[in-house]
């Protein structure tokens, strides 16, 4: 509903609602409520929260000049609107409000606080100087809906074991299918967790659904693949991705999740003479985590393979690197078919140049093979039946 302005109001922007809807909701557990001062200091020098691992505070801390007059004058108490985009999405009953580090609230998430990082930078300017906590009401039916859904996806196949990937799918290539499919045999059901990003460095996510739905529809054993959308805000980056991932996947009700040995979450650390991993800080999170093989192309084993288990040097391997598979669809190039399945690629690039061709309907009858019937085509098939003639080998 629109603003009416009975009460004051603090200003928040899609990420805060997010992640007040995610902790509202249960689904930030053992975190359940935005933190006061005293369990911020504790978490910020533990890293745990209720003897279970929680990798920094989670706090609502909105910047702004308006914002900073309203918290710094605000009373116990005092109930207080939240509002995005002009519209009041919840409020807010005051309990406490005190100073913070922006700096070393940034370090905590990220790792570091080097503004030139393009996501530090982000966080940053959202970032003010106080937070505030209390108990709120926000619009929990976006998370219900989901719960709902795995609810009724594990009752239908009776499923006792729930696998949980994260993953952005931009684009979809080949060793996310492999990843997949790997996971699916051993685990009765699993949830996808398709990232919605702040930003317009992706593939629309409609679009990055679309492919996705299309492989599991096509591809993959019925009713046994979920996809979920997960607003991917800033409390999902840097080098706590895997601990939130993990957490939010548990309270899904997943008892499993999968991520791949490049994740960028999962680096190594020296600590007291041993080699660790941040999967080493997860304390009382109840989940298997499971690390899959990098995957590439080898070029003599003709197919795609594990690096762990491929005998040929990285000289004869092609690896999956998103970024470049992308950066040829966007100079509207289809990437070969051992990077991404055909029908996938002619849906991006269909999508990325609308009414690319003048006259399609001449172009496709002149150049590809047809049944002598008038039949009407789409960008998308003009892709793939051209997709066909470039794996013809017989003339070359």
């Amino acid at each position: 509903m629109a603003s009416s302005r009975k009460n004051r109001a603090l200003y928040i922007d899609q990420e805060a609602v997010s992640a007040l809807t995610l902790l509202k909701s249960g689904m930030l557990s053992p975190v359940t409520a935005l933190m006061n001062e005293k369990q911020s200091k504790e978490v910020l020098s533990s890293g745990m929260f209720m003897g279970k691992t929680f990798p920094f505070p989670l706090i609502l801390s909105p910047s702004g000049k308006v914002n900073e007059t309203i918290l710094t004058t605000a009373v116990k108490g005092e109930i207080l609107d939240l509002i995005c985009d002009n519209v009041i999405v919840g409020e807010l009953c005051v309990d406490e409000v005190y100073p913070i580090d922006p700096r070393e609230r940034l370090h905590q998430i990220y790792g570091t606080e080097d503004l030139s990082h393009p996501g530090v930078s982000a966080t940053h300017k959202r970032l003010g100087k106080y937070a505030i906590c209390g108990d709120y009401s926000i619009d929990l039916t976006s998370v219900q809906s989901i719960q709902e859904m795995l609810a009724q996806a594990k009752e239908q196949i009776g499923a006792q074991h729930t696998t949980a990937l994260f993953m952005a799918a931009n684009p979809l290539h080949r060793a996310h299918e492999r990843l997949i499919r790997q996971s699916l045999e051993r685990t009765d059901l699993i949830v996808i967790f398709l990232l919605k990003p702040y930003n317009n460095a992706d593939l629309k996510y409609e679009l990055r659904y679309e492919t996705l739905k299309f492989f599991i529809d096509n591809y993959l054993p019925h009713n046994r693949v979920v996809i979920v959308p997960l607003e991917s805000s800033y409390i999902f980056a840097g080098s706590n991705e895997v601990i939130l991932d993990a957490i939010v996947a548990k309270n899904y009700g997943c008892d499993r999740l999968m991520i791949g040995q490049n994740h960028a979450g999962i680096g190594m650390y020296y600590d007291h003479n041993a080699n660790k991993s941040i999967l080493d800080r997860l304390i009382g999170i109840d989940i298997e985590v499971g690390i899959s093989s990098e995957y590439v192309y080898c070029n003599q084993c003709k197919t795609l393979v594990s690096i762990q288990t491929c005998p040929h040097g990285h000289h004869h391997h092609i690896s999956y690197h998103s970024e470049s598979i992308l950066e040829l669809m966007r100079q509207g190039l289809l990437p070969p078919a051992v990077l991404v399945r055909k029908e996938i690629s002619a849906m991006i690039v269909a999508s990325l140049y609308p009414n690319r061709f003048k006259n399609l309907s001449k172009l496709y009858y002149d150049i590809m093979p047809v049944n002598g019937l008038l039949e009407e085509h789409t960008e998308k098939d003009f892709y793939v039946a051209l997709m066909r003639l470039y794996q013809t080998t017989s003339l070359t």
